[in-house]
C-alpha cells in the first residue's frame, strides 16, 4: 500500500502555445519514467493530430517517481509519487482542463516569458481557484532571446496576485530548474486525503476504448482502494454508479504513461481499469467506482459540457451509416465534450448532429474521425443553438419536454428545426462575454472588428508598465458579442490584424432577443435543406450573395441553365446563374431558307425547357465545403 503522505496530484494548465507539453516531457525524462533513448517531442500528445499541429487536444497523466533530497520544510526526504496530468491550452478544450482540475490538489500554472499573460492564463487560473487547487506560478521559456521573466513575473504580481517568492522561473526546453519545479510540487502541494478502510470511492475523470481491453476508464481514487482479488474473494464486482454497471476488470494498473498493469490501486492515487466492456455507453466519464457489496455514495463528478457549435455529420457512402455510428461512440468516450443525435436529410441521408465547443473542436473531430475511423465524411455549415418563443407558449406537435429549455422556450440546433415564422413570437440567440488581451498598438483595429459583429463595449483594462512605470503596454478589451459571430471568422481575423498577438476566452452569458431569419439555398428552383442557415437580418443579404457566389463556382455546369438562389421565406435575396453547355444545332447548315435555322433553335430551346423541368442538379461535396468555410 502506497503511503498518502507521499503522493501529490498535479496538472499543467496555460494558454495554448507556452510550452505545457514541452515540460511534461522534461519531467517524465528527469524522473527516469521514459528513458533518454525513447523520448521524443510532446511524448504525452499521442494523437497524430497533436503531434502535427503542436498542440494538445487530449489530456494525459503520467505516474512518475521522484526523489525528495533536501527541503527546509517537515516534508519527508524520499521517494514520492508524482501523478502529472498535462492539459489543453485551447479555449475549444477548456471541458478537459475542468476534469484535470476535479482530479487533482494542486496546479502549475505556466506562463510564456516571451508571450506573457494571455487570456486562458487567467481563465484557467480561476477554474484553478474555484477548485481550491494550490497553485504554483512558473515562467517558462527563459532561455529564449527575447524572454522577459521580471516583466511576466510583475504582471503575475499584479493580475492574479502571486508574490514574487512564489514564482518558480524555468525551460521546459533545455531543462533548466525543472528539478527545482519537481521539489516545490513536493513542498508546496498538498498531499490527497481519504480513507483507505472505507468502501472504495473513485472519480472517472477520462475514458478510452482499447480494442484488446474494451472500455477503459481512468480514475482517481478519494477512499478505499481497488484490488480486484479481494473483491472477487468477497464474491463480489466493481460497479461504476450511474448505469449500475458491474465488471471484474481484466486490469487494473497505472500510465506511466504507457499502461502498467498493478494488483491494486490505493487511495489518493490516479490509475486506469480496464473493463473489457464492449458496448460503450455503459460508462461515463464523471461516472463513480464502488464495488456491488458496499456501494459508496455517488461523487459529484462533472457539470455535463455545454455545446456552443452545432453541425451535421454525414457519411458520404450511406452503407457506412452503422460503421459511422459506430465511430462516432467510440470516439464519444474518448471526448466527453462531444454530444451527438441521430438527423436525417432529403439530400444526405442519415447522418448525426454533432454538438462541439467551437470550431476548431469541430475541425479536430472530423479529422479525427476521417483518420482514425477511414470515415469519408460531408460537414454541413456550423450553427449555433437558439431558443424560439412560441406565440401563447404553444407546443410543437411531435416535440418532447427534451425539446425545450427550462423557460419553455422551443431549442432550435439546426436552421431545419425551426418552425414556421407566423407562430413565432421571438427567437432568442447565446451572446457571449469576451475577454481580448492585446498590446495597445491594436485596440483600434480590434474595437473596429468588433464593431462589426454587433458586439457591446464593456469595459477595457490596462494589465501591464513598462519597465519605466509609465508607458501602458497591454490591455484587456471586455466585450458582450453574439456567439455566432466569433464561431465564424472572428478569431482567424482578430489574430490576423495583431500578428498573432492577440488572445481571446469567452464565456456564455445568456440568450438574448434577436432578429434572427433563416436563409434558404434554391438550387434549380428546389430548397436544399442541408445548405440553410440561420442569421441575423442585417448579415443575410451579405451572407447570401457570398453563398451563392461560391456555389456558382463549385457546382458543375448542366445541359441546362441553374439558377442558385437565396431566399428568406418568399423574397429572394442573392441570385447567381450558372450556365447551360450549348450544342451548335445550325452546325452544318449552309444556305437555305431562315425558317430552317429558326426551327432547330426552337427545337433545342423546347428540349432544354423539358430537360430543366426532369432533369436532376447533382450537387457536389465540394459545395458544402464551400458554404461550411463561408
Amino acid at each position: 500500500m502506497s503511503d498518502i503522505t507521499k503522493i501529490r496530484n498535479f496538472c499543467i494548465i496555460a494558454h495554448i502555445d507556452h510550452g505545457k507539453s514541452t515540460l511534461a516531457d522534461r519531467m517524465l525524462e528527469m524522473t527516469g519514467t521514459i528513458q533518454k533513448r525513447d523520448m521524443h517531442d510532446q511524448f504525452m500528445d499521442t494523437l497524430e493530430l497533436e503531434q502535427e499541429r503542436g498542440i494538445t487536444i487530449k489530456l494525459q497523466s503520467a505516474r512518475m517517481l521522484w526523489t525528495l533530497k533536501k527541503t527546509d520544510t517537515d516534508k519527508k526526504i524520499g521517494e514520492y509519487i508524482l501523478n502529472l496530468i498535462d492539459t489543453p491550452g485551447h479555449v475549444d478544450f477548456a471541458y478537459e482542463v475542468s476534469r484535470s482540475l476535479a482530479a487533482c490538489e494542486g496546479a502549475l500554472l505556466l506562463v510564456d516569458a516571451s508571450q506573457g499573460i494571455e487570456a486562458q492564463t487567467i481563465s484557467n487560473a480561476m477554474k484553478a481557484i474555484e477548485h481550491g487547487l494550490e497553485i504554483i506560478p512558473v515562467i517558462n521559456k527563459i532561455d529564449l532571446p527575447n524572454a522577459e521573466p521580471e516583466r511576466r513575473a510583475e504582471e503575475l504580481k499584479s493580475v492574479l496576485g502571486f508574490r514574487r517568492e512564489e514564482m518558480i522561473f524555468v525551460s521546459g526546453k533545455s531543462g533548466i530548474n525543472v528539478d527545482t519545479l519537481l521539489d516545490a510540487v513536493i513542498e508546496k502541494i498538498p498531499h490527497p486525503t481519504g480513507d483507505s478502510t472505507k468502501p472504495l470511492q473513485a472519480l472517472v475523470f477520462d475514458s478510452f476504448y482499447d480494442d484488446h481491453k474494451g472500455v477503459v476508464a481512468q480514475i482517481r481514487i478519494f477512499n478505499g482502494e481497488l484490488d480486484p482479488a479481494k473483491v472477487r474473494a468477497r464474491v463480489a464486482k466493481i460497479l461504476f454508479s450511474q448505469k449500475q454497471t458491474a465488471v471484474d476488470p481484466v486490469e487494473v494498473g497505472y500510465l506511466k504513461p504507457y499502461m502498467s498493469v498493478s494488483p491494486a490501486i490505493f487511495t489518493g492515487e490516479v490509475g486506469y481499469i480496464a473493463t473489457g466492456l464492449k458496448d460503450i455507453s455503459l460508462i461515463r466519464v464523471g461516472d463513480t467506482v464502488t464495488t456491488t457489496d458496499a456501494p459508496a455514495p455517488p461523487l459529484p463528478g462533472y457539470e455535463p459540457a455545454k455545446s456552443m457549435v452545432f453541425a451535421g455529420f454525414f457519411p458520404i457512402n450511406n452503407d457506412d451509416a452503422p460503421a459511422f455510428r459506430e465511430a462516432l461512440f467510440k470516439l464519444a468516450l474518448n471526448d466527453a465534450s462531444l454530444n451527438f443525435t441521430p438527423e436525417s436529410s432529403a439530400a444526405l441521408g442519415l447522418g448525426f448532429r454533432c454538438g462541439f465547443l467551437g470550431l476548431l473542436h469541430l475541425e479536430i473531430v472530423k479529422e479525427r474521425l476521417e483518420r482514425e475511423y477511414n470515415m469519408d465524411l460531408l460537414v454541413t455549415a456550423p450553427s449555433v443553438e437558439y431558443r424560439v418563443k412560441l406565440i401563447n407558449d404553444a407546443k410543437i406537435e411531435g416535440t418532447v419536454e427534451e425539446n425545450y429549455d427550462e423557460n419553455g422556450y422551443f431549442i432550435v440546433r439546426s436552421p431545419s428545426e425551426l418552425p414556421d415564422m407566423s407562430r413565432i413570437e421571438m427567437i432568442l440567440e447565446p451572446w457571449v462575454k469576451v475577454e481580448i488581451i492585446t498590446p495597445e498598438t491594436y485596440i483600434g483595429d480590434i474595437m473596429t472588428l468588433a464593431t462589426s459583429k454587433r458586439a457591446i463595449y464593456k469595459n477595457i483594462e490596462y494589465i501591464e508598465q513598462s519597465a519605466a512605470g509609465a508607458t501602458l503596454k497591454r490591455v484587456i478589451l471586455k466585450y458582450d458579442i453574439p456567439l455566432s459571430e466569433i464561431v465564424t471568422d472572428f478569431f482567424d481575423k482578430m489574430k490576423s490584424m495583431t500578428h498573432g498577438y492577440a488572445s481571446l476566452d469567452y464565456t456564455f452569458d445568456d440568450f438574448i432577443a434577436s432578429d434572427i431569419v433563416r436563409v434558404d439555398i434554391i438550387v434549380n428552383n428546389e430548397k436544399v435543406d442541408a445548405l440553410a442557415f440561420l442569421c441575423h437580418r442585417n448579415s443575410a443579404d451579405r451572407m447570401g450573395k457570398n453563398i451563392v457566389a461560391k456555389l456558382k463556382e463549385v457546382i458543375p455546369r448542366h445541359q441546362f441553365k441553374v439558377p442558385v438562389q437565396a431566399a428568406i421565406g418568399g423574397k429572394i435575396i442573392a441570385r447567381e446563374d450558372i450556365s447551360a453547355y450549348r450544342k451548335n444545332v445550325l452546325k452544318g447548315m449552309y444556305g437555305g431558307d431562315e425558317t430552317r435555322k429558326m426551327k432547330k433553335l426552337e427545337k433545342q430551346k423546347k428540349g432544354k425547357a423539358r430537360m430543366k423541368k426532369f432533369g436532376k442538379v447533382t450537387i457536389p461535396q465540394e459545395a458544402f465545403m464551400a458554404v461550411m468555410k463561408s
